[in-house]
């Protein structure tokens, strides 16, 4: 089986659990647990924050940071696609009663500056008060790039507003840009998050772990978010045995993001290969972007369908939903790359679509 679902599928490595197995432990709500607290400690320290939480998941990192940057009433800019907007189950207008004001977003994935700009209401009681702008970095893949995060932070405080980054994927913009201009993926992902009020961390992407993922901001904003991750649900106890694992994913599993990425375009550069010959795939797929480890494809319905029952006989997992592209509708299919995703694998999937008949 080879499962291009999504990077969260990953299983811990035995080195991994190793390290969980021998963390010591204590009650995180008392802020005692000591693996938490080093954890906590270096992350921090790695991206240049004061302090960091760690909660069980992105999605209530998010949220944290939402509540904790807006009051009941206030707004946040983000983008349609984004996840804290788009896929995180409506969780800051439910639980935050924070206004979501979603921009368009530009063909490379950015929200324009002007737009943003734009959005910002004035200070007026017709209208919800802007307190935050968030960013996504990753997003749907794409990196968003450094100068590009700069200007954003700039205009932030030029408003005098905050600003959050859902930076699930952080480590995989960090990555791929350092592999741009051969420098070191820990000071670009320092430099992404540079200006930033708050940065959501997730380590059970790209990055392995089973659980987990981490806030950072300033000393004040990580009390007022420790606060709210107890409202929420997400205080732990003995939660040093998952910590552990995010630990050694921060240590061991960046830099090995890159073959992730490789392995996404190898995955694209066969499957144009593949589209450009086979027979009932031949017009019938095309490539719409392999950015770091995401590859989206879209396939005309009538072959999409028969072709993932296929896949899936065969013991490959994707990801699809319905998408409409100049009044003609495809099944867009997205393929993930991770660590349990070998180069072996991705040829042997590519060995199977080249083999898929009717």
């Amino acid at each position: 089986m080879t499962d291009f679902r999504s990077d969260t599928v990953t299983q811990p490595s035995e080195a991994m659990k190793a390290a969980m197995l021998a963390a010591p432990l204590g009650d995180d709500v008392f802020q005692d647990d000591p693996t938490v607290n080093e954890l906590q400690r270096y992350a921090a320290e790695l991206l240049g924050f004061e302090a960091a939480l760690f909660a069980p998941s992105g999605t209530q990192t998010n949220l944290i940071a939402l509540m904790a940057h807006c009051q009941r009433g206030d707004e946040a800019i983000v983008g349609q696609q984004w996840h804290t907007y788009r896929w995180e189950g409506g969780g800051m207008a439910v639980l935050g009663s924070i206004q979501p004001q979603p921009i368009e977003h530009q063909p490379d994935g950015t929200l324009a500056l002007e737009h943003i700009r734009a959005a910002v209401k004035p200070d007026d009681p017709h209208f919800a008060r802007t307190k935050l702008i968030v960013m996504e970095n990753t997003t749907g893949g794409k990196v968003l790039p450094l100068a590009y995060m700069n200007s954003v932070a700039a205009l932030t405080k030029e408003l005098g507003l905050k600003c959050h980054i859902d930076g699930a994927r952080l480590m995989n913009a960090a990555v791929a840009l350092a592999t741009e201009d051969g420098s070191d993926p820990i000071q670009k992902a320092r430099e992404l998050c540079a200006g930033f009020d708050s940065v959501s961390l997730c380590l059970s992407k790209g990055l392995g772990a089973p659980v987990g993922s981490l806030l950072l901001g300033s000393h004040a904003f990580i009390q007022q978010a420790r606060r709210l991750r107890k409202m929420l649900g997400g205080g732990m106890r003995q939660a040093g045995v998952l910590a552990a694992a995010g630990l050694y994913a921060l240590q061991h599993n960046i830099q090995r993001l890159a073959e992730d990425h490789q392995h996404a375009q190898q995955l694209a550069d066969g499957l144009q290969h593949i589209a450009a010959e086979h027979p009932l795939l031949k017009g019938k797929l095309e490539l719409v972007s392999v950015h770091t480890n995401i590859l989206f494809t879209d396939i005309a319905v009538e072959v999409a369908e028969p072709l993932l029952a296929y896949l899936s006989e065969q013991g490959i997992k994707l990801t699809s939903s319905n998408y409409n592209k100049a009044d003609q509708y495809y099944k867009r299919v997205r393929w993930v790359t991770h660590l349990d995703i070998k180069a072996t694998d991705i040829q042997g999937a590519l060995d199977v679509v080249q083999k898929f008949r009717l």
